[in-house]
């Protein structure tokens, strides 16, 4: 799926680089993937390089599926942006939705990149339905991660990148989303990347990624995977 050989992200730091990531090597391979690490570990700009987000400074980063094979640091930002409409979609701590659509065009936007006009399952799976016809900020906070969810989910992409998708949300909600997330990755085949802060959330994942200091501490994987109702709630 990606190949990272050498990847590495600077930015300037007063008069100084600093290595947001510093010579990444790394394999990611199909399924659900968890990404750990402290505040400031690196964990958002490795997902941010990965997705096509950002550029990456140095390194190559390698994206294979069984039709064709992207480098990604040799994109140009108009490449980008096609690359990330046709494999991926997203779902960020913050919400994102578009302000002058209501929340029913705003899951279509996501669905209808993939020709998906089904997605009432997923609505309700989140409980969103009554919402259909309300703005964004009609919403609470919770109620827009839902949305942004359902919007992300309805694209059925093939690589699905989380930011802390759980971290607005109740423990009670916040297992129904990591519930709903796995049932897609499991059922439509696509590859799960997610950063979070909650250890107990990587119990899930066939594989966890550790950063320390923009750099890969621990590479491993899960020999019991754990359901989403099991998670430990931190």
């Amino acid at each position: 799926m990606f190949k990272l050989k050498n990847v590495s992200k600077i930015y300037l730091n007063g008069k100084e680089d600093y290595y947001a990531l510093n010579d990444i090597v790394l394999n990611v391979d199909k399924g659900m993937i968890v990404i750990l690490g402290p505040s400031g570990a690196g964990k958002s700009t490795l997902l941010n390089v990965m997705s096509g987000l950002e550029k990456n400074d140095l390194g190559e980063i390698c994206f294979e599926t069984e039709e064709e094979i992207i480098y990604m640091n040799r994109l140009s930002d108009k490449e980008r942006v096609l690359f990330r409409r046709k494999y991926v979609g997203f779902i960020f701590q913050s919400y994102y939705l578009l302000p002058n659509l209501n929340v029913e065009n705003n899951i279509k936007m996501g669905a209808y990149l993939a020709g998906n006009k089904d997605f009432k399952e997923i609505t309700e799976f989140l409980g969103i339905n009554h919402l259909m016809k309300k703005m964004p900020f009609q919403l609470s906070g919770g109620e827009q991660q839902r949305v942004s969810i359902a919007r992300a989910l309805a694209k059925r992409p093939e690589v699905l990148f989380c930011d802390e998708p759980t971290g607005a949300l109740d423990e009670k909600t916040g297992k129904q989303v990591l519930s709903l997330i796995s049932k897609q990755q499991k059922e439509y085949n696509t590859t799960v990347i997610m950063v979070t802060h909650n250890p107990g959330i990587a119990e899930m994942a066939d594989n966890v990624i550790k950063l320390l200091n923009g750099e890969i501490d621990i590479v491993y994987k899960n020999e019991n995977v754990i359901s989403a109702s099991e998670v430990r709630w931190a």
